[in-house]
């Protein structure tokens, strides 16, 4: 009886913790994001429509082709890669957001492998 007592009381619990979703509000605009490599934060600016982004990152400027999987979820493939490693497409899922920011979470496609940033809205 404790047990279901317990039970029902933490699925409460995690119904009234509701993370805000409205990816679509920033699926366009120009972003600031922040994210943590090997202990060192990186920075990177970048300008997205429906379908590129325009990004700056250590002073270099790249451009890609934008292929929304869903409202929460897109793909980047850089349109003129200088390497094999370029080559390859990077997912990108939006957690959670919040009125001018999100945190997602990217990785090559195909790889297990993911990290986390936070990008804050600046135009």
């Amino acid at each position: 009886m404790n047990r279901i007592i317990v039970f029902s009381l933490l699925l409460l619990l995690m119904s009234c913790y509701n993370l805000e979703n409205n990816c679509k509000d920033f699926k366009t605009g120009t972003f600031k994001s922040e994210i943590t490599i090997d202990g060192v934060k990186k920075e990177t600016t970048s300008t997205r429509t429906d379908s590129i982004v325009i990004e700056t990152y250590e002073g270099k400027t790249d451009t890609a082709s934008v292929r929304w999987i869903s409202d929460c979820e897109y793909v980047l493939q850089k349109l003129n890669p200088k390497n094999m490693s370029e080559k390859k497409a990077i997912d990108i899922k939006i957690l959670s957001t919040t009125k001018n920011s999100y945190t997602f979470e990217f990785g090559v496609v195909g790889n297990n492998k993911k990290q986390k940033g936070t990008a804050t809205r600046i135009n």
